[in-house]
């Protein structure tokens, strides 16, 4: 697929609208097929979001990492949300590996694509993951790299020192309440990313934001963009509103964390950041 624009900065709101996991026996409103995700997609980008975080699903609700469903996811993105960016994921959930992983990034040449450390580098053998990091740079192809904790952040920061994983500016996504108990997480859990981003950073751009499990995801990700980050919201991750209640759907999650942004004084940065 032809590059269709340069590195971007991650936009202050994407909406993550389904994730690997979950279906609608979690929640109706859940995206399953192509056209639900692009309609997910449509309605977020009205109530604030201006990225994607997307997941493909198969015939039978299976996650895929396959580059002709996302060839067509990312065709009609193009036509219902032209000025939404799209960021794929690569996510393995035990059924790829780094090898497919890279694969479907040579593949589908992507604009954004997030991969998380510890499944792209499991080990210390960083050879092919070098040279793949150092191709997708060339390519222009802006890699969101995940972290699940301070520890997974201080190994990428000895990688970017090693030169495994190039260049000077880097984007993150730092993933709050994946491992706690019942995957709730708190806005205090930022704590120690924010922490190790501060020692390690030195010269490095860091572009980051955060997504966070459980029924305090609004909170998390307003005391994320409080703190200078961005933010990833939506069924993927939170099935709730602040006030405790079930979202209706993707949209109202972006609604709900808009409305906190302005509550902090922050709305401004809703537009201006996005």
């Amino acid at each position: 697929m032809a590059k269709t624009s340069d590195f971007k900065p991650l936009p202050l709101i994407m909406v993550a609208p389904n994730g690997a996991r979950r279906t609608k026996a979690d929640h109706a409103a859940l995206p399953m097929t192509i056209s639900e995700t692009v309609e997910a997609a449509r309605a977020s980008f009205e109530a604030g979001a201006r990225g994607m975080h997307a997941h493909v699903r198969n015939s039978s609700g299976e996650h895929v990492l396959d580059a002709g469903l996302y060839r067509e996811l990312l065709t009609e993105m193009k036509a219902a949300v032209p000025d939404m960016l799209v960021q794929i994921t690569s996510e393995g959930i035990g059924k790829y590996g780094p090898d497919e992983q890279r694969k479907l990034v040579h593949d589908l040449l992507p604009d954004a694509v997030s991969i998380a450390v510890r499944e792209m580098i499991p080990d210390n053998k960083t050879a092919e993951a070098a040279t793949f990091y150092a191709w997708a740079l060339k390519e222009q192809i802006a890699i969101q790299h995940i972290v699940y904790s301070a520890e997974d952040l201080t190994r990428f920061f000895d990688l970017v020192e090693a030169g495994t994983i190039p260049g000077r500016d880097h984007q993150l996504l730092f993933v709050l309440g994946r491992y706690a108990n019942n995957q709730e997480s708190a806005p205090e859990d930022l704590e120690p990313f924010l922490q190790t981003l501060t020692e390690r950073r030195n010269t490095l751009g860091i572009d980051w934001a955060v997504c966070a499990f459980g029924h305090q995801e609004t909170d998390c990700l307003a005391y994320a963009i409080e703190s200078g980050g961005k933010a990833r919201v939506g069924l993927e991750n939170g099935l709730w509103n602040r006030n405790g209640t079930p979202a209706r759907d993707n949209a109202d999650r972006v609604k709900d964390l808009v409305a906190a942004l302005k509550e902090k004084n922050l709305a401004e940065f809703s537009q201006d950041r996005a």
